[in-house]
């Protein structure tokens, strides 16, 4: 069963509707029994940083998050804020995060005399691969994905970096370190390409 965490800062519907191409049990829960029996977990995300960490404090999600994701191994895909989540500290908010990768999530920030890019960053945008991932060994070189977000990561050990982009800085967009993977973009706004990296994150 596949766990969409439901901590009221993510766009469970549309996850929710992609994942029932797959044909196998999904559902969006905040219920740490739900999540106990979880083959594989999703960590949506939409908005404020501070505010995703307090939520899921508040749901009451936090130790069954770290006991099933560090305790148990399971596979967990955090989505934009989700993976952000993920990181131990975040510029927005200056505030603490899971902890799970030896990252930082800070704000997009262009040099005085280099274009200054819109923030935040939206829509279309190239990714390249730094290495194979486990949840998708055959990944092409370069795909595009769909973005929307102020801020980025940046990983401590090149390790846990699968890919990245360029927004006036390069910054991680594919992130993975065993069973934790995260992607900066939306794969369900991201066409037949953000379907594929669904489809092999709950398949593999």
């Amino acid at each position: 069963m596949v766990v969409v965490v439901d901590y009221g800062m993510g766009n469970l519907r549309s996850i929710l509707y992609k994942l029932s191409k797959f044909k196998l049990e999904a559902i969006a829960s905040s219920s740490p029994a739900d999540i106990r029996r979880a083959d594989k977990l999703i960590l949506p995300g939409v908005g404020h940083f501070a505010k995703g960490m307090e939520n899921l404090r508040k749901f009451g999600l936090l130790e069954i998050l770290n006991e099933r994701v560090l305790g148990d191994k399971i596979p967990i895909l955090g989505i934009c804020l989700g993976v952000q989540l993920f990181t131990k500290h975040s510029e927005e908010g200056d505030v603490a995060g899971l902890g799970w990768v030896d990252a930082a999530t800070r704000r997009f920030s262009f040099p005085e005399g280099m274009q200054q890019l819109r923030i935040p960053h939206i829509g279309w945008n190239t990714v390249k691969l730094r290495r194979p991932s486990r949840f998708w060994p055959e990944f092409p070189p370069e795909k595009r994905f769909y973005f929307v977000h102020s801020y980025h990561i940046s990983c401590s050990d090149p390790r846990d970096v699968v890919g990245v982009s360029d927004y006036g800085c390069e910054f991680v967009s594919i992130l993975e370190k065993g069973n934790i993977f995260g992607t900066q973009f939306h794969p369900e706004k991201s066409h037949r390409d953000g379907f594929a990296v669904l489809s092999h994150f709950v398949r593999s």
